[in-house]
């Protein structure tokens, strides 16, 4: 009961704003002279009038009329009868009460339909198919696995194979190089061999008595002086020596035949010399190159028949 007291008033509250402002709307858009009009006709002073309206401009001395003429020129107003102003005031237009606003009408949710009755065939049918659904997928990742092994060991192999060619052409390279620098070690030790055995021929003494007793210089008195006579001829013999291929490093004796000054008239490696015959020929033939021993400021430990050991630097 008291809800329904409340909507009422303000419904009747509702309506009269509404008829305010529409009453204030319709004497807003009237002109001042109509409020001039309503005030004369009431017989009130001006003074109530809330809007003055503001009056023509009046400008002193006598009214001008004037003709237009030519183009320009139009015809003078015609002349109009003012109606008279009654004296009474219309009434303002009656404004239709508002309708109140209906009520909220709650909206009522209608529920969704119950969901329908699982089949339990058909559950079981998925948990039956679960397994085997797994087992397919596990089945088909194995696969991709498998495939993209494959490829990486292929790629692997590939890699290797490319690798072992390269690998093989390079040793080819070393291969060939080898045996280009023994073929031209060769050629340099023949060519030296047969300029060897030319100097020889034309050096050789055959008439040149053997030596009574055979010295090695390593009864001499001075020491120290044969050992400097040792590394004169060390220094050198060593310019003069073409080392062949994997010689060893071991020490080489050789017997040297020479003559007073120190020219070289024979040179034979001693058969304690470890090195083989290319080696044996190469150290003899390095001797009979250097043609004339040190000589000078060692003729204390001068020796005719010399033993030397040679040793490979």
């Amino acid at each position: 009961m008291d809800e329904s007291k409340g909507t009422s008033k303000a419904v009747v509250v509702s309506a009269i704003l509404h008829i305010g402002i529409v009453a204030f709307l319709f004497l807003a858009i009237l002109p001042c002279t109509s409020y001039e009009n309503f005030i004369t006709a009431l017989g009130l002073p001006a003074s109530m009038n809330p809007i003055t309206c503001s009056k023509p401009l009046q400008l002193q001395g006598q009214v001008i009329q004037a003709v237009f003429i030519g183009p320009t020129g139009s015809p003078p107003p015609k002349a109009v009868k003012a109606k008279p102003i009654p004296n009474t005031v219309p009434p303002p237009p009656a404004v239709p009460p508002p309708t109140p606003p209906q009520p909220e009408t709650p909206v009522v949710k209608t529920l969704p339909p119950p969901p329908k009755q699982i089949d339990v065939k058909d559950q079981e049918k998925v948990v039956e198919d679960a397994p085997q659904k797994a087992d397919d997928a596990k089945q088909l990742q194995d696969e991709k696995e498998r495939q993209r092994q494959s490829e990486i060991d292929a790629q692997a192999a590939k890699k290797e194979e490319q690798k072992k060619k390269l690998d093989a052409l390079f040793a080819k390279m070393d291969a060939a190089s080898a045996q280009t620098k023994t073929l031209d070690n060769k050629a340099k030790q023949a060519k030296q061999q047969m300029e060897d055995l030319k100097s020889a021929a034309d050096d050789s003494q055959p008439d040149l008595p053997d030596a009574h007793q055979v010295q090695s210089g390593t009864n001499s008195a001075d020491s120290d002086l044969s050992s400097e006579y040792a590394a004169a001829i060390q220094n050198a013999v060593t310019p003069n020596w073409l080392r062949p291929d994997n010689i060893a490093s071991a020490s080489c004796e050789v017997n040297i035949v020479q003559s007073p000054g120190g020219d070289v008239l024979s040179a034979t490696a001693d058969s304690s010399c470890p090195y083989d015959d290319a080696g044996r020929r190469s150290v003899e033939n390095a001797v009979l190159r250097t043609k004339t021993l040190p000589y000078k400021g060692f003729e204390k430990v001068f020796q005719r028949n010399l033993t030397f050991t040679f040793r490979p630097q």
